[in-house]
C-alpha cells in the first residue's frame, strides 16, 4: 500500500491510496487528504479494503509516518495482522505496488493535462 500525494483538488480528495492485493493483484484506489490521519486510516480500511478483501493476514507498505505510527501499529496488533515495511529509501521493495502507482498517474495525466 501507498499513497499518491499532490494530485489536483477533486471532490475535496487530493491523493489516492494504493491498496495492491498480493496474491490476486487486485489493486483498489481510494481518494483521500494528504493531511489524513492514523485513525481515519483505520476507517478508510474498514470501509473500502477490510470490507471487499477481509483482514489480510499481513500487510506490506513503506515507512511512510501513517504506517509506522504507534496507532497503526496497535491496530494490526489487535488485529493480529503482520505488518511488513519496506526498506528505507528503497521503493523497489514493493515493486508491484509502485508499477500500479507509475501506470495510474500515467493515466491520471492524460485527464488533467
Amino acid at each position: 500500500m501507498d499513497f499518491i500525494t499532490q494530485l489536483l483538488l477533486s471532490n475535496n480528495f487530493d491523493s489516492l491510496l494504493v491498496v495492491v492485493d498480493r496474491f490476486s493483484k487486485m489493486a483498489i484506489f481510494i481518494p483521500t487528504l494528504g493531511t489524513i490521519t492514523a485513525l481515519e486510516l483505520a476507517q478508510v480500511f474498514i470501509n473500502h479494503v477490510f470490507s471487499k478483501l477481509g483482514l489480510p493476514v499481513s500487510t506490506f507498505s513503506d515507512r511512510g509516518s501513517l504506517f509506522v505510527s504507534s496507532f497503526w501499529t496497535n491496530l494490526c496488533q489487535k488485529l493480529k495482522i503482520s505488518r511488513d515495511l519496506s526498506t528505507a529509501f528503497h521503493p523497489e521493495t514493493d515493486g508491484h505496488t509502485e508499477r500500479v502507482n507509475q501506470i495510474l498517474e500515467q493515466d491520471l495525466s492524460m485527464y488533467v493535462s
